[in-house]
């Protein structure tokens, strides 16, 4: 695996063996202390992040390493007018593997294309968020015991979703997944995803709702989205839409006692904090445990072990 760009460049195995390893971080986690020392990861963040940009950025101390990078496009050259191209091939000179998000589309495919050392697509745009995708994955096989065999919900912003799309396109290679995709007219999945990974799936289905209260009883997993207000050309239609769905815990009532709830945060108001407290709420373990699919990850693509 040279780079990461897409969770379809990774295989079932090559998953399975990330998140093995993974596990046997959380479980030994002296092991891993200096695996990556005299390591470098650059984290080239052209867009505000919270979770992601620390996660990388601890995952990459814990394993020994040094971090360097940038936490905004304004604080690069990119605010002079310098290329994804140029500026790839620039941190190439200080750092050994790197981790990139960009508001645009196809960003990390063009870095990739222009260095010799690894990139992770940390976000591009609303295409692709394939180190989410990881989390999400361990997060649910550590919770539930299984990728497989599970009825999963999918609430609110679906259309510029990528956390969704991307983890619809990992599922979809495991057995008889049914997502259920909850969200109003405006903001459903968008005809791509549907054409290329659910329609003519023998491994999955998919039904569409637009009332969570309808169906979160039959849910395993719901897995929340907030309206990004960062997609909308319009002020009115993101007012309009983002308070489309709110869980609540009148809504966690009619759901199974076994149900776990999943967001790739950051939240606004479209889980109540009312809810943080039922043990069902996964949304913060799932938090940690992007960072230790990160040290798997960084672990992975770099070649070292323990």
């Amino acid at each position: 695996m040279k780079h990461l760009l897409d969770p379809m460049d990774i295989s079932v195995e090559e998953i399975d063996e990330l998140l093995d390893l993974a596990d046997n971080i959380m479980e030994e986690p002296e092991k891993y202390r200096e695996v990556c020392r005299y390591k470098k990861l650059a984290t080239l963040f052209f867009e505000p992040s919270t979770r992601t940009r620390l996660s990388f950025e601890a995952a990459m101390h814990e394993l020994g390493g040094d971090v360097i990078g940038f936490a905004g496009a304004d604080n690069s050259s990119a605010s002079k007018g310098e290329s994804v191209a140029d500026t790839v091939r620039t941190v190439e000179c200080y750092a050994d593997i790197i981790a990139m998000r960009h508001p645009k589309e196809g960003a990390a495919l063009v870095a990739s294309q222009n260095v010799n050392i690894p990139i992770i697509n940390a976000g591009d745009g609303g295409h692709q968020h394939p180190t989410q995708t990881l989390t999400d994955l361990l997060t649910i096989r550590s919770l539930k015991g299984r990728l497989d065999h599970l009825t999963i919900g999918m609430c609110g912003d679906l259309k510029f979703g990528r956390t969704v799309h991307s983890l619809i396109r990992a599922l979809s290679r495991y057995s008889n997944i049914k997502f259920v995709l909850i969200s109003p007219k405006e903001l459903k999945v968008p005809r791509y995803v549907k054409e290329d990974v659910l329609k003519n799936n023998e491994n999955v289905t998919y039904v569409q709702y637009e009332r969570l209260e309808e169906i979160i009883a039959e849910l395993d997993i719901l897995y929340m989205t907030r309206v990004q207000r960062e997609r909308f050309f319009n002020e009115e239609d993101y007012i309009r839409l983002r308070d489309s769905y709110i869980l609540d815990t009148e809504k966690m009532k009619l759901a199974k006692d076994d149900m776990i709830v999943m967001h790739p945060l950051p939240r606004v108001n479209e889980i109540s904090v009312e809810v943080d407290k039922d043990p069902r709420a996964a949304y913060f373990k799932q938090t940690l445990f992007g960072k230790y699919v990160r040290m798997a990850l960084i672990m992975t693509m770099l070649g070292v072990n323990a």
